[in-house]
């Protein structure tokens, strides 16, 4: 069975307030997506959907061919991994292990013992007195020992600290190399987590805007790097997302697909082309309309 994931033409509404518009997004099984946006661009309501912990308002889903909604067989395959208010919670870490093991089946006890080892999570202590960044160390502990078919990863970094959320980051590639499934990593810090992703999709106020894979969307930009005379002229009417002038020299990152032409032009002015990154890439996308302006 393919657990890829369609989504046709899905809309969501809460009262007037539409979160999503007309979606249609086909995710296939076994890649990591990086899915990204601005606060309030949708990207939670879109991951809750595919969780099943609502429905659209408009539109079907389908995942393994299949409405997921209050199906048990497709709801297990899918894991929403987010940031979660322990407060309340009575079970100590290894209590926790043993509740999810019952119920997601494909969950590894010994990979999930390894992963207790790497964060350091002491398995006779209550959840709800673990620090935010332990808290957060459990819950992608869970959601990559249990190894299901698609694993959805929203912000879970929360509250780590940057030396954690890279043993994360590791853990992520190293068991997809070992069990290939779907993953899909929502995230604010891109530049960060970049190097991850197989395939991007950016969404603006409700709308899926770009959907590409990585080497591809890194094409639509580059950076160019010389003397600040010849860079300034080499750019002057293409679209500028960001300079940097250091001495005589200039780097300009632009937004557009060099053709053949335009390289050659470089290479005999003496400029370097270099990749732009998907940050600069991802703000210059989701701008909004006031912000627009190109920079000369």
């Amino acid at each position: 069975m393919s657990f890829d994931i369609k989504m046709n033409q899905v809309s969501v509404k809460f009262g007037k307030y539409q979160a999503l518009k007309d979606i249609s997004l086909h995710l296939e099984e076994n890649k990591i997506y990086g899915l990204i946006g601005r606060n309030g661009a949708g990207k939670s309501t879109l991951l809750s959907l595919l969780a099943s912990y609502t429905q659209p308002t408009a539109g079907t889903i389908k995942i393994a061919g299949k409405d997921p909604f209050e199906n048990a067989a497709i709801m297990s395959a899918v894991n929403f991994v987010y940031e979660t208010d322990y407060s309340a919670e009575t079970e100590k870490v290894k209590g926790m292990i043993e509740a999810v093991e019952r119920y997601r089946p494909h969950f590894d006890r010994q990979y999930a013992m390894e992963l207790v080892k790497l964060f350091n999570l002491p398995l006779d202590k209550y959840v709800s007195k673990l620090s935010k960044g332990m808290q957060s160390a459990l819950n992608v502990t869970l959601g990559l020992a249990s190894r299901s078919k698609i694993t959805i990863f929203d912000e879970a970094y929360n509250g780590m600290d940057a030396p954690t959320r890279e043993k994360f980051y590791k853990e992520v590639l190293a068991d997809y190399e070992r069990f290939p499934r779907t993953i899909i990593l929502s995230t604010h810090l891109v530049s960060e987590m970049d190097y991850l992703f197989e395939e991007v999709v950016i969404l603006k106020e409700g709308e899926v805007i770009m959907k590409e894979p990585m080497d591809l969307l890194l094409e639509k930009g580059a950076t160019i790097t010389g003397s600040k005379q010849e860079v300034e002229e080499f750019v002057q009417d293409m679209i500028q997302l960001n300079s940097q002038i250091l001495g005589g020299s200039k780097a300009v990152m632009v937004y557009g697909e060099l053709t053949d032409d335009s390289r050659e032009k470089a290479r005999m002015k003496g400029l370097n082309i270099g990749p732009v990154s998907l940050q600069d890439l991802f703000i210059y996308l989701t701008k909004e309309e006031e912000e627009y302006e190109i920079q000369k």
